[in-house]
C-alpha cells in the first residue's frame, strides 16, 4: 500500500520531466482555456498569473494539471498532462 502511494506521489515528477511544452499547448487551448475563461475572464491567462500565486514548485504544478484532468474528464494520458505541466511551466511559471 505505502509504495502504491510513494508512486502516486512521484507519478507528477516524472511525467513532468518527460513533457513537450510543444504538444502541451494544444491540449491546454482545447481543454483548459474555456474553463479559465468562465472562472477568470479575459483570455483564462489569469489563472496562472495572479497573485498570490497558488502554484509555487514544479511538483505542484504537476499534480494541478492532473487533478483538473481529472476533474474536467479531459480524458489526457500521464504523458499529456506532462505536455500540458511542460508548456505551462515553459509559459508562466519557469520552475527548474
Amino acid at each position: 500500500m505505502r509504495a502504491l502511494m510513494l508512486l502516486c506521489l512521484l507519478l507528477p515528477l516524472s511525467a513532468q520531466a518527460g513533457g513537450d511544452p510543444k504538444q502541451g499547448k494544444p491540449l491546454h487551448d482545447k481543454k483548459c482555456v474555456a474553463c479559465h475563461v468562465n472562472l477568470k475572464g479575459g483570455d483564462g491567462s489569469a489563472m496562472y498569473t495572479r497573485k498570490p500565486r497558488l502554484i509555487n514548485s514544479a511538483t505542484a504544478l504537476g499534480q494541478r494539471v492532473a487533478a483538473c484532468s481529472s476533474q474536467t474528464n479531459a480524458g489526457w494520458f500521464p504523458e499529456e498532462e506532462a505536455h500540458v505541466t511542460a508548456w505551462l511551466n515553459q509559459t508562466y511559471y519557469k520552475f527548474k
